[in-house]
């Protein structure tokens, strides 16, 4: 018998209301103090701006959409290009400015709509520029397993196999609420035997204070990191307008009438821009979060309020950024690879789902150019921006999807890109 709903509008009893809000915060923990890890900065940083950001876009969008704001995948191509050539600074400049296109694009669809966004993104570019990202970032994971080197030793081997072995498990055996935190599994795993094993200390656990004010960023003013970072506002975009949809249909409303899609793009602005002001990465809409809706039918944005303030009070907690930074290499390599390998799959989703036919050939030549470009280390320079892997298949998808389809969408055909 399947659990009764608990509609967006109502509130759990008090006596479920954290635990529920907990597992929200849970499913989608792992995943997001990952980006952190992988720039290099205090994680909890994001987490602060992961709760507040979720607490802007709830109140913003009217209470109407239940999500949750993680830390965004893809950011991380341009971001890891930009870090070592500008700073982490001039990345944070991008993120604002991709806030700030997020509000925009609220203002631009209100006048509009959003017809446009099938010529400009077809089915067979989103996708596939979907696919690059995971791709692009599959080698900084490889690298930090140790498996590139050539010199990997059977306890490290042991420790990655060990840690993928309980992720698949969790991801395919497991029911319930442990099927949504296989990442969160498979690095508690990981990390508990690398200390067995001697591969990792808790020394910095031990030493990190309780209580301590999470780390702020400066940002700055970059014209080649804005360049680089603005080709993945515009997937994100796309990806929003896909979750809202998804989360529509779990919750029994068109979410794309009411609230609409402008306040949650004006939702995800603000936070983006409040986020990168303070040093902490864009925000978005998380699919775990979608996946905690759909399996609980707890739809309440109480809850999701809940596991936001749960964010930002752990976020003050000195002892969980030492935990996050402690996890070794095999292990958050592992995890990293497990979850760039699931974001290239969700772009080979994305074409199969929208039927995207690859015998005409615009499709065929629009997922053929994005993928071998976005992966072939192809880069072209512009003054002093050098455009490659996403961003650049981004530029790619652009050109082409308006040469392709942008002819059919002004003759008045309704659907294009297919």
């Amino acid at each position: 018998m399947e659990p009764p709903v608990i509609g967006v509008d109502e509130r759990p009893p008090l006596a479920i209301f954290a635990p529920l809000s907990l597992q929200h915060l849970l499913a989608m923990f792992g995943a997001t103090v990952l980006v952190p890890v992988l720039l290099g900065i205090d994680p909890s940083t994001v987490l602060l701006f992961n709760g507040i950001g979720t607490l802007i876009f709830l109140v913003v969008c009217q209470w109407k959409v239940p999500a949750y704001l993680g830390s965004s995948f893809a950011f991380l191509p341009p971001a890891l290009i930009i870090i070592p050539l500008y700073g982490y600074g001039a990345a944070l400049g991008g993120f604002i400015a991709s806030g700030i296109v997020f509000v925009l694009l609220a203002g631009v669809i209100k006048k509009t709509g959003i017809g446009w966004v099938n010529v400009v993104f077809p089915d067979a570019a989103m996708g596939a520029i979907v696919a690059v990202i995971g791709l692009e970032l599959a080698p900084t994971a490889a690298a930090m397993t140790g498996l590139t080197t050539g010199s990997m030793d059977l306890t490290n081997f042991g420790i990655i196999f060990l840690t993928l072995g309980v992720m698949i498990v969790g991801m395919t055996a497991c029911r319930g609420f442990l099927r949504l935190i296989p990442i969160l599994l498979g690095l508690v795993t990981g990390y508990v035997v690398s200390v067995l094993l001697g591969r990792a200390v808790f020394d910095p656990i031990l030493s990190a204070p309780w209580f301590s004010i999470p780390t702020f960023y400066t940002p700055v003013l970059s014209l080649p990191a804005i360049i680089l970072i603005i080709p993945a506002s515009l997937v994100v975009f796309v990806e929003l307008i896909s979750h809202l949809k998804v989360t529509g249909t779990i919750v029994g409303r068109d979410l794309m009438a009411d609230p609409g899609i402008e306040p949650t793009l004006l939702g995800k602005g603000i936070s983006t821009i409040l986020s990168g002001m303070f040093g902490s990465t864009p925000n978005t809409t998380y699919a775990e979060n979608i996946g905690v809706l759909a399996i609980t039918r707890v739809y309440s944005t109480a809850v999701l309020a809940g596991a936001a303030v749960i964010a930002i009070a752990i976020s003050f907690c000195g002892k969980i950024p030492a935990a996050i930074q402690s996890i070794p290499g095999p292990v958050m390599g592992t995890v990293s690879l497990l979850l760039f390998g699931v974001i290239t799959a969700s772009g080979i989703r994305m074409l199969i789902d929208a039927k995207t036919d690859l015998s005409l050939p615009r499709n065929l030549l629009l997922v053929s150019l994005i993928l071998v470009i976005g992966v072939s280390g192809a880069s072209v320079d512009i003054g002093l921006v050098q455009l490659k892997g996403m961003a650049l298949s981004t530029v790619i998808a652009v050109v082409l999807g308006l040469f392709f389809y942008g002819i059919d969408w002004l003759g008045g055909k309704r659907e294009v890109g297919g």
